[in-house]
């Protein structure tokens, strides 16, 4: 095969959503391999070519370092960017391309976020930052800053590759944060055992010497036990999310304007939100069957998105507390739609307050009987 054609067969697949879905699954594998040692590249040759689904241009280009498989961007540097999000933060997120390296992007108030359309004839349509999420396939283009970071002036992506991140993060996020919150609990749970390890170590030592003392040191070491198995439920619970909060608010036909109305209840769920403990957001938009059904699922997703962006910019509730919101179209409907009262049912937005069922149970205790002076023998 020549060079051309290996080319643009990379470039091929660097556009496809399996792709992005691939990179997404097999982004731990590939992190475990960046620990090997291997000399980097200078940081201050010139470059000025197009590879790989990389372009850079300028005097001091970007480097790879093939011991961390990260890329370094030069102060001031113009470059292109082509590959999967691997990791979102905030303010900035990371693009690993075909190569496997990664390059850190920094999101500025100028970037703009746009779809990468097919058809040459339609106005290409513009997203919001919340949209850039994780297993993403997406086109970067900016300058480096001075800690070696890419500053996008713009992101772009299809449709098509949005729906397929988008699946990925609502199945993921949320085992993510699971398992996240599971590791500090374990991490807990070892500290108590070795304490209480060390508690019925000195229990037993207290009962030989002291006459009458075997039966506290049961009953602290039974206790022990109650506490550790009550931890180990708790622990057993972390996966578990219960709606602690639910409700709907209501639209006027075609429309995806928040009425007085839907923002005060929007004011209520955040204040409950806040009160909450390792709470999660799920908001989810819906339609009446007026209408054409495409056009209905993105008026429904554009409901969604209004709710997500009250919450986000007046209650300043964070966007990780928040699951990536979906539109529904006219499906699950909750009413009749022959009738005008249903179809004002179904012309709505869901939200769910969501709390972890292992945090909102009560922390295990133990109660130690102390060592009587009197029971003590003489030495």
């Amino acid at each position: 095969m020549s060079a051309n054609k290996l080319k643009k067969s990379r470039q091929l697949l660097l556009t496809t959503p399996f792709f992005a879905l691939f990179m997404f699954v097999n982004t731990n594998a590939t992190l475990a391999q960046d620990t090997t040692n291997n000399p980097s590249t200078n940081p201050n040759t010139p470059t000025s070519q197009t590879q790989n689904g990389t372009t850079t241009n300028g005097t001091a280009g970007a480097t790879s370092s093939a011991a961390s498989r990260s890329r370094t961007v030069s102060n001031g540097e113009r470059m292109k960017i082509k590959g999967v999000i691997t990791r979102r933060d905030p303010d900035t997120f990371t693009v690993r391309d075909l190569n496997g390296v990664d390059t850190s992007i920094r999101l500025a108030d100028t970037t703009r976020v746009t779809e990468r359309k097919s058809n040459p004839f339609r106005r290409a349509k513009n997203y919001g930052t919340t949209n850039i999420l994780r297993g993403l396939n997406v086109e970067v283009e900016g300058r480096g800053d001075a800690s070696g970071q890419l500053v996008a002036d713009t992101v772009k992506f299809s449709e098509e590759e949005l729906k397929v991140a988008r699946t990925v993060e609502s199945r993921v996020n949320p085992v993510e944060d699971r398992l996240g919150a599971g590791e500090n609990r374990l991490g807990q749970v070892e500290q108590n055992a070795q304490r209480i390890s060390g508690q019925i170590d000195e229990l037993a030592a207290v009962s030989n010497a002291a006459k009458g003392g075997a039966r506290a040191a049961q009953d602290t070491a039974d206790a022990a036990v109650a506490g550790v198995g009550a931890t180990n439920e708790r622990i057993g619970a972390l996966d578990d999310y219960v709606p602690q909060d639910m409700l709907a608010v209501n639209f006027r036909p075609g429309s995806a304007v928040l009425s007085p109305q839907a923002k005060s209840q929007l004011d209520q769920i955040a204040n409950k939100a806040f009160s909450a403990k390792g709470y999660v957001i799920e908001v989810s938009g819906y339609a009446d069957s007026t209408g054409n059904i495409d056009v209905n699922r993105r008026l429904s997703q554009q409901r969604a998105d209004a709710v997500v962006r009250y919450l986000a910019e007046e209650h300043r509730i964070p966007l990780r507390r928040i699951i990536t919101p979906f539109g529904f179209g006219q499906s699950q409907a909750i009413a009749d739609n022959h009738t005008q009262q249903g179809r004002a049912q179904n012309r709505r937005v869901e939200v769910k307050v969501l709390v972890n069922r292992g945090l909102m149970q009560a922390a295990p205790t133990m109660n130690t009987q102390s060592t009587n002076p009197s029971t003590t023998p003489n030495q």
